[in-house]
């Protein structure tokens, strides 16, 4: 570790401990040459994503990406902006939790299950553009398998 000070690279562990609820390590140094103390952190670095797409083409996982579909798919009106971030951090921690290549269509799916349980229209503008709807057969069959998977709305007074 280069020194702050002096920039040498000859230094010693003074202390060691556990920082950051366990994420990271703490360490106390001191400088070899100019005697000075200093701290660093030792973290465990972000293991890379990869995500296949359909065309077999491989490219780094951009939450970016993910958070761009989703609030194209979103009215503002329907749904705060912390539900859209959760939802999108949940997706990302899914891809992860998969290893370290995941396919397109396990992100686009895990999207739509979100989707479904949190706004309805959002799930029908983001799978009409995933699943490539053609015509109004295609909005008609998915709104009908939409409806079979949620529950009906009671009546007033039943």
């Amino acid at each position: 570790m280069r020194c702050p000070y002096c920039a040498q690279v000859d230094d010693k562990v003074v202390d060691s401990r556990l920082a950051e609820e366990g994420g990271a390590i703490r360490r106390r140094r001191e400088c070899l040459s100019c005697g000075r103390r200093f701290t660093t952190y030792e973290r465990l670095g972000d293991l890379p994503l990869v995500v296949v797409k359909r065309s077999g083409v491989k490219e780094p996982f951009d939450v970016r990406k993910v958070s761009g579909g989703v609030e194209r798919a979103v009215p503002s009106s329907a749904v705060d902006d912390g539900t859209v971030a959760r939802l999108v951090e949940e997706i990302e921690e899914e891809a992860r939790a998969l290893g370290p290549e995941v396919t397109s269509e396990q992100i686009g799916l895990a999207v739509l299950d979100r989707l479904r349980a949190v706004d309805p229209m959002s799930y029908l503008r983001f799978a009409s553009v995933y699943k490539g709807f053609e015509d109004v057969a295609d909005f008609e069959r998915e709104l009908g398998a939409l409806q079979k998977t949620t529950e009906p709305k009671r009546g007033r007074g039943r």
